[in-house]
């Protein structure tokens, strides 16, 4: 993985970490991160070993959310121009193959927010904080959070966090479903996320695959076509060695060991 100025990137074989590195900023947002995101993002799909990507911040916070700074620059043309690309960038979080997982601490607001709404898993730290609070500098969201939240949450509890701005910790976070697991401190919650990552991608990859694109196709497609989909990644991954591999494996009690097809 090459360098980077806000994100430092790391792999490790089928695991990948995507880390925001401006603590010094509360790893503010802006449209330089969002486009550094995207070189990222091909540098995981152009390797296609890499099957979990964990997002995870340097210090004490994970993200404050955009630069107040660039809303001065912000109009109308400018919006129009640069938000679909920004969107897209979010929005590639649940198209890629890989797997993603999100572990937050401290704060998470606005477009860091956002940008977790997108990510497969989202795991926090006790002292996770989550606000999306767009409304307060009279905007709506526009990363998705309108679109992606509700999903997650319901409608009346989005409308609750986007139109009055609520903050919520990680307690509240979880109870709600926002969050799938809480652990203790910073340390604790790397730690997990890393175990969860390894229990990911120790299966099968286009099991895995498939899996994660019929789970997000479920929330935007009738019942029908959800089952058509399961019935066409059955069929597919009954063909696959990697699939006698994992049945073999099981009765033979050994590890098993896929080679992706």
């Amino acid at each position: 993985m090459e360098e980077y100025k806000y994100f430092r990137v790391t792999s490790n074989g089928p695991i990948a970490t995507m880390t925001l590195n401006q603590p010094e900023k509360m790893n503010t947002l802006g449209y330089e991160p969002w486009m550094e995101i995207q070189k990222i993002q091909d540098d995981i799909e152009d390797n296609p070993e890499i099957r979990v990507l964990i997002i995870n911040a340097e210090g004490p916070n994970f993200s404050a959310g955009i630069d107040l700074k660039e809303l001065k620059s912000f109009d109308s043309k400018s919006v129009i121009t640069n938000i679909p690309k920004i969107q897209r960038t979010y929005t590639r979080f649940q198209e890629m193959n890989a797997v993603v997982i999100a572990a937050v601490n401290g704060i998470c607001y606005g477009a860091g927010f956002e940008m977790i709404t997108a990510c497969d898993i989202r795991l926090a730290s006790a002292d996770a904080r989550f606000a999306i609070p767009e409304a307060r500098f009279g905007l709506a969201p526009d990363m998705g959070g309108t679109q992606r939240l509700p999903r997650l949450i319901g409608p009346g509890q989005a409308k609750r966090l986007i139109l009055a701005c609520e903050e919520i910790d990680a307690r509240e976070a979880l109870q709600m479903g926002f969050i799938e697991l809480v652990e203790e401190d910073y340390e604790g919650l790397q730690a997990r996320a890393m175990k969860l990552a390894k229990r990911i991608a120790n299966n099968p990859p286009w099991a895995v695959r498939f899996g994660k694109k019929a789970i997000n196709a479920a929330a935007d497609s009738s019942i029908a076509g959800g089952l058509l989909l399961e019935q066409i990644q059955t069929a597919f991954c009954c063909g696959t060695q990697d699939q006698d591999e994992a049945v073999a494996a099981f009765f033979e009690k050994r590890k098993p060991v896929f080679q992706d097809r």
